[in-house]
């Protein structure tokens, strides 16, 4: 035992590691249950992640963009998608854009939009909602355009074409075309309203049909060029809104804020970190985090019975080692660093296992709505949910595997040090 002691702490180490091998059933009930527990957290983590990314992807590709620019009526009458409230008093959103890429520093792009409820008068679908995008620009991605398919990451069009600038053409869902019986070359008689609150009348031909893999846009919208609409809806050179991309979406807070004084308090200016569903997120992953922690706290009760256990098995040997030499503080090491090797091979042993699983999943992803149908389509969620993996939450999950199994057995692993070497040889 005096080497044990000459050889110090590495020496503690070694007896450590021997003794998990004494009793393999033992040890593998210990690795499988701080190993399932970090398994889920690396599986759950990696979903809630490619959910919360999913969220965030469609706001800006959808919604927001990085910064989002409407007037101040339409921001209070926004559930009406007024169009009679253009921004900047209708000033043309060229000159708008010019201005925010002139004064802004990183803006890559600015689009003009135009969304409004149309009514459909021989269709099946009777309400839908007209979508006015400067299409070229969006999805030419050498000017900052988007992918509208974040599952294939491409501009999502399955058949036909795009609709060409000012013409009378539209393109709609493949859910919508496949509930209304339409297809390409059909047409759709709709209506809406003005910008002079007058019903326009529009009796557009469908030119092409796309897949978003989101179901909310694929069932309910119609895509219109930009420049037709605004004019069908008596816009002049005004858009109803304008989204703003950035080279870097962290810069969002920043750019938000320039442009608000850059445009004046008549317009309102938000980046999207302002979305309901982005701050909802936002506030769920630390409830998720305390869910993580219960779930490793419930796995290290294991460890704990089982050290507890090995100390009663050993009572004897613990005298022993006590008459031979070994200070107290270096018997309470021994099993310490026991239950430290328990938790760390299982710990190991489930991000190895999870980090499989989500390695494959960002390649195939859970088909959500196929699962749940319309459950999500107020959500902005996209049908196809990836799981985000990367190293870092591995390690970040085994570390913190091991860190909370090993605090929770600090306590069981102190006991030995009040066992009295002659008192444990009497037994």
């Amino acid at each position: 035992m005096a080497n044990n002691k000459q050889g110090g702490t590495g020496s503690l180490i070694k007896i450590a590691y021997r003794n998990i091998w004494r009793n393999k059933r033992r040890t593998a009930f210990c690795f499988s249950a701080v190993g399932i527990a970090v398994f889920f957290i690396v599986i759950y983590s990696s979903l809630i992640d490619g959910m919360t990314q999913s969220i965030n992807d469609l706001v800006q590709v959808f919604e927001f963009g990085h910064v989002r620019v409407v007037s101040a009526g339409y921001e209070a009458e926004q559930e009406l998608m007024p169009v009679w409230h253009p921004v900047a008093n209708g000033t043309s959103w060229r000159e708008l854009a010019a201005s925010i890429h002139q004064e802004i520093p990183g803006v890559r792009a600015v689009f003009p939009r135009i969304a409004a409820y149309a009514t459909l008068q021989e269709s099946t679908i009777k309400h839908a909602l007209l979508w006015g995008l400067d299409i070229e620009r969006e999805m030419d991605l050498s000017q900052g355009g988007n992918n509208f398919n974040l599952t294939r990451r491409n501009d999502g069009l399955v058949a036909g074409a795009w609709p060409e600038s000012g013409r009378n053409q539209v393109a709609v869902g493949h859910v919508f075309a496949e509930k209304s019986g339409l297809r390409i070359g059909d047409q759709i008689p709709l209506r809406t309203t003005s910008a002079w609150f007058s019903d326009s009348f529009w009796r557009p031909v469908i030119s092409g049909i796309f897949d978003f893999d989101y179901i909310k846009y694929d069932e309910q919208v119609i895509i219109a060029d930009f420049d037709r609409l605004q004019s069908l809806l008596v816009l002049g050179e005004g858009t109803q809104s304008l989204v703003v991309f950035l080279d870097d979406d962290r810069q969002s807070t920043y750019a938000a804020a320039r442009m608000q004084g850059l445009l004046g308090e008549e317009n309102v200016v938000s980046d999207w970190n302002d979305n309901y569903w982005v701050a909802v997120m936002k506030m769920v992953i630390p409830i998720y985090t305390i869910v993580f922690l219960v779930f490793l706290i419930v796995a290290s009760f294991l460890i704990i019975n089982t050290v507890v256990m090995i100390i009663h098995e050993r009572i004897k040997e613990i005298g022993m080692m006590g008459c031979l030499g070994m200070s107290r503080s270096e018997i309470v090491k021994v099993f310490f660093f026991e239950s430290l090797f328990l938790a760390a091979f299982g710990a190991l042993c489930g991000i190895i296992i999870g980090g499989l699983i989500s390695g494959i999943g960002q390649y195939y992803p859970i088909r959500m709505g196929d699962m749940y149908g319309n459950t999500f389509a107020e959500m902005p969620m996209s049908n196809s949910i990836f799981f985000q993996f990367s190293f870092g939450r591995l390690a970040m999950a085994w570390l913190l595997g091991v860190a909370v199994a090993s605090v929770f057995t600090l306590i069981p692993s102190l006991k030995s040090a009040f066992v009295e070497p002659v008192e444990a040889l009497r037994r």
